[in-house]
């Protein structure tokens, strides 16, 4: 059963769901699920990079009158 539930935690992680979104779901606090999941996340930097630098990219909302 800790299987299925490590791996359920370990893709969540992998896919970006936020690790306080992945915490509330788990029943746990942030701090108890990264220091276990911790290298679940390390390798999404330069996703979140990019993300960060193509923010500007965003198409314009229309304006309402």
């Amino acid at each position: 059963m800790y299987d299925l539930r490590h791996t359920c935690l370990t893709n969540w992680l992998s896919d970006g769901i936020p690790p306080a979104r992945v915490a509330e779901w788990a029943g746990t606090s942030v701090p108890v699920l990264l220091a276990t999941y911790a290298p679940c996340i390390s390798g999404q930097l330069p996703d979140l990079k990019q993300r960060i630098l193509t923010r500007d990219d965003l198409p314009e909302l229309p304006e309402t009158g």
